[in-house]
């Protein structure tokens, strides 16, 4: 079988405070793709990371009375934590304080925009949100705030390096209108497409030293530093080794998806192909765009004090009922509301109701009846219900619908559970017909633990355990009747205990 590569990103993570649900819901989707590319036998290399420079930074290291590493240090730990509590798999975690990865390709990009003639130096006063570390034209202002920040950008007078960003609004045009490089969904490709054609101005690359001291040195030049987004986004070429590892870079490159909030599109959707245009290199094929979760129908935030702790959650329900909830309830491309009520619901319900309370029954009335034994081969209604669900799994994570994805799963578990309740195995006498009855419904676990993964990772190890089964799974395993007589079975603890909303 020929191994399709499949390189995805997320965001960076900006390094000034701990790390927030937003970007506990980026790297859930992150991980939903990676393992369902796995499952599907492709090559997949999965990078996320942490933006660890910039004069915001520099300003919360100080307000903490420490060092800006060891400030991005202590930050790295917080990040580092949230991956292993939510079980994800990335490949690799790239810093851009790397002085060996990161810091070198950053500056090599540089060089090569440099010799495109693509940089000019001049004297520049402008609008700086300290916010979103980039300037701001009069007309992305509301009311002379930020529209994300909702703060007054500050008036920054500096020779800086300019990058020609006009010089590609024609191209960016015609490559985002082809869908040669993919915008999902077609609203965020609409709106990027109507600010280029509102015309594109060359942007700053550079901050002073004097003003910005933290972060990537401009080459050959002591007096300027690298403007945060120029260095930031080569992360996603020096987190496959484009100056250390040529031949894993061009195995890699071009990132098959960048997946980014709604928040940073402009950055990854105008100046990043542009910087990728200007120094020879392919664009990433497709960027997803998913929405913020909110609390209260409102973007949390501090002041408001609507924020919702994922340590906490994560701590208190465990990983795999807190993916689902944010997978199932939240839509992919806009935003979610954040609701401890409903994540206890959806445990109580979907998880423990449906999930757990399948895994229970079958593999007690296994036990019961056959020792723990797994009985013959047998095909039947469910057999039926679980063709292809592989295939309908995949097409709907194509277009980023997790949502529909765990939507067929649970045709699947739901229809095992209904099965259950129309013939009643308990009160069967025949063993032929038990046998069948009882063979298919653990056949219908097997199949769903391995379908399950991309989204609850530690349940579907879990019940692929109590099928006696070990090793690596993938969609080549999903034909039916892959679960062999006399297997034997052993029905472990309850996947999900109900929780008691008082």
């Amino acid at each position: 079988m020929i191994q399709i590569k499949f390189y995805e990103t997320t965001s960076i993570i900006y390094t000034n405070a701990a790390p927030h649900i937003g970007f506990a819901l980026e790297l859930i989707q992150a991980d939903v793709l990676a393992r369902l590319h796995r499952l599907k036998g492709d090559d997949v290399f999965f990078l996320t990371g942490s933006d660890e420079h910039g004069s915001k930074i520099q300003k919360a290291a100080a307000d903490a009375g420490q060092d800006p590493d060891h400030f991005v240090d202590g930050i790295v730990e917080k990040v580092q934590e949230m991956i292993t509590l939510l079980d994800v798999s990335n490949d690799d975690f790239i810093r851009t304080t790397d002085t060996e990865r990161h810091i070198p390709t950053a500056q090599e990009i540089w060089t090569l925009i440099e010799n495109n003639d693509d940089f000019y130096r001049k004297k520049y006063q402008g609008l700086y949100c300290v916010g979103c570390e980039s300037f701001k034209t009069e007309k992305e202002l509301v009311d002379g705030n930020c529209p994300i920040h909702h703060k007054k950008p500050e008036l920054v007078e500096e020779e800086n390096f300019f990058f020609k960003l006009s010089k590609y609004q024609s191209k960016l045009i015609e490559l985002i209108e082809s869908d040669e490089m993919k915008i999902y969904p077609k609203e965020r490709k609409k709106e990027i497409l109507n600010f280029i054609k509102s015309g594109l101005e060359d942007i700053s690359f550079s901050r002073s030293k004097k003003a910005l001291s933290w972060g990537v040195p401009v080459p050959g030049n002591n007096d300027q530093t690298m403007y945060v987004w120029c260095d930031a986004l080569t992360n996603y070429l020096s987190g496959i080794g484009y100056t250390l590892d040529k031949q894993k870079f061009e195995k890699y490159w071009p990132a098959d998806v960048h997946i980014i909030g709604k928040d940073i599109l402009r950055f990854h959707a105008v100046f990043w192909p542009a910087m990728l245009m200007s120094a020879g290199l392919p664009l990433p094929k497709e960027i997803f765009v998913h929405g913020f979760v909110t609390k209260d129908g409102k973007k949390m935030s501090k002041s408001i004090g609507n924020v919702v702790d994922p340590f906490e959650q994560l701590k208190k329900y465990g990983a795999d009922p807190f993916r689902y909830f944010l997978l199932r309830e939240l839509p992919a491309t806009n935003d979610g509301d954040y609701s401890e009520e409903m994540l206890i619901n959806k445990i109580n319900s979907n998880l423990a109701g449906d999930l757990g309370n399948l895994v229970y029954r079958v593999l007690t009335l296994t036990e019961k009846n056959f020792d723990g034994k797994v009985p013959p081969v047998a095909k039947g209604k469910l057999a039926e219900i679980a063709h292809g669900i592989e295939e309908r799994v995949s097409k709907s994570l194509e277009v980023y619908d997790f949502q529909g994805a765990l939507d067929e799963v649970w045709k699947l578990i739901r229809a095992s559970n209904q099965y259950i309740n129309e013939t009643e195995p308990w009160k069967i006498q025949d063993k032929k017909e038990l046998e069948k009855i009882i063979y298919e419904l653990l056949e219908a676990l097997r199949i769903i633990g391995i379908v399950i993964n991309p989204f609850l990772p530690g349940s579907s190890v879990k019940i692929l355990e109590q099928l006696g089964l070990e090793g690596e799974f993938d969609f080549s395993n999903i034909k039916w009747g892959g679960l062999e007589e006399g297997t034997q079975v052993k029905k472990g603890e309850v996947l999900f205990q109900k929780v008691d909303k008082e």
